[in-house]
């Protein structure tokens, strides 16, 4: 197995063109990484740094902002140009795809020759202005950490700009803020173009794995808090969490590849002089149909209701506020209950936005294409509508236990949220998402020049 593998990797550079591909995309990852740890003149990036360390195995470290750190690959905590991440364009880009399914005049704009391009450029747009409002929001909050960072030593100052200066500091720390999130939007679409593919995706992955240095570090203290090598390893839990990892890996391969294969006919028609035969082929539904999407939903609406509770109960000073934010704070049992509960209604909500089965249906009566046993129109729409939501349904239990798998090993087991992240949820389905799209475009490459790929084996054999 693994000369297998060894023996692919050395194929692709074996072709000049993937070759290229592979170094340039290797080279933009590295700048992306190097705008993690540039940091924004005028701010202590080691006071805030030191702030995460030292709040890594507690509630405050599985936080929302210990989630968005993990995403920018530990820019927020070194206050770096890169703070921001990718995630504006993210969520410009789903804003924008929301509104395409909701509003005619873009989905008409979006099925007319040109039209993807002006979209993708709207995202570019709104991304922009989420830059500019989410990075105002930073620029204050480092300027006051204390109300942003939970358990923050109000005695610590991150801004080393005087006051006389604080709106130098806010329009500076803005324009790199929203230029650092451009930038990486640029070198993603650059790898889209000029490397392997998936270049959004690649810059968000390249953050996660980043953070697994950490994780192998929390991991080692966790069975030997001491350092030395006589502290409490415990053989059976380390297998125990060995076989987890496999199987969470495995499950998280096997629905996000899962897909159900819809039969279709199609009849013998004729366009002009020319006949076209019928076939036979079929339509593939996906049972993780919304990806991560659900998971990303749930947690940014989660985030408000805890912040805006504790802020009323600071302020009013009432304890019932404060009892409502402490139960809305990750790994509190009307926080999980809250979270399965909104994966299960945003993956419903993504396929009702983003499958559209009447034209679905509408394409395959224009073709000549019908499914065996289903009348076209309207009742082939039925149809589809039915299948999908059945397997949608099996794919939002599955989103709900892997998004609950982290904070369960960290609330019960005790296991630092670092090293939990790795077992589930947001970042597990990136990663393995991400790596097997990218061995996908990798194996095309080596199947057009006969070379074996990773997922199975090349067809052409003997001479040519």
């Amino acid at each position: 197995m693994l000369v297998a593998i060894y023996n692919t990797f050395r194929n692709c550079f074996k072709i000049p063109e993937l070759k290229s591909r592979i170094l340039f995309t290797l080279m933009v990852l590295a700048i992306c990484r190097l705008e993690a740890v540039v940091r924004i003149p005028g701010l202590d990036g080691t006071t805030l740094a030191n702030y995460f360390a030292s709040k890594a195995g507690s509630a405050e470290g599985a936080s929302v902002l210990g989630m968005y750190s993990l995403f920018t690959g530990g820019a927020l905590e070194h206050c770096a140009v890169g703070a921001l991440g990718i995630m504006p364009y993210i969520s410009a880009t789903i804003i924008i795809q929301l509104l395409t399914a909701v509003i005619p005049t873009l989905s008409k704009l979006a099925r007319e020759e040109g039209g993807r391009t002006k979209i993708v450029q709207y995202g570019r747009y709104l991304t922009v202005i989420l830059c500019l409002g989410q990075g105002m929001v930073m620029a204050i909050g480092w300027e006051n950490p204390e109300k942003l960072f939970p358990g923050w030593n109000t005695a610590d100052r991150l801004v080393l700009y005087s006051d006389a200066h604080i709106w130098f500091y806010r329009i500076q720390t803005l324009l790199l803020l929203t230029t650092g999130t451009m930038l990486l939007m640029w070198l993603g679409e650059q790898i889209t173009d000029r490397g392997i593919g998936n270049g959004v995706s690649l810059v968000i992955t390249i953050g996660i794995l980043a953070r697994l240095p950490q994780a192998m570090v929390a991991l080692k203290d966790m069975f030997f808090p001491g350092g030395g090598m006589e502290a409490k390893f415990n053989f059976g839990h380390a297998i125990a969490l060995v076989l987890l990892l496999a199987g969470v890996i495995a499950g998280v391969i096997a629905i996000t590849q899962a897909q159900r294969k819809v039969p279709v006919q199609y009849a013998q028609r004729a366009v002009g002089r020319k006949v076209y035969s019928g076939g036979t082929s079929f339509m593939p539904l996906r049972v993780n149909y919304s990806g991560v999407m659900p998971i990303i939903f749930a947690q940014a609406i989660l985030m408000f209701p805890q912040k805006i509770f504790l802020f009323l109960g600071q302020s009013l000073n009432v304890k019932f506020f404060g009892e409502i934010a402490r139960n809305l704070g990750e790994g509190a049992i009307l926080y999980m209950t809250l979270y399965g509960l909104m994966i299960l209604f945003f993956s419903y909500f993504w396929v009702a936005t983003q499958f559209n089965e009447l034209q679905i249906a509408d394409d395959l009566k224009k073709n000549g294409g019908y499914i065996p046993g289903v009348r076209p129109g309207q009742a082939t729409s039925d149809y589809l509508h039915n299948a999908m939501s059945r397997i949608t349904l099996a794919g939002a239990i599955f989103l709900t236990i892997i998004a609950l798998i982290p904070i369960w090993l960290w609330r019960e087991l005790q296991i630092p949220y670092s090293v939990a992240t790795f077992f589930g949820g947001t970042s597990m389905l990136i990663l393995v998402g991400v790596l097997l799209d990218t061995m996908r475009q990798t194996e095309t490459h080596l199947l057009m020049r006969h070379y074996d790929g990773f997922l199975k084996k090349g067809r052409l054999r003997g001479r040519f």
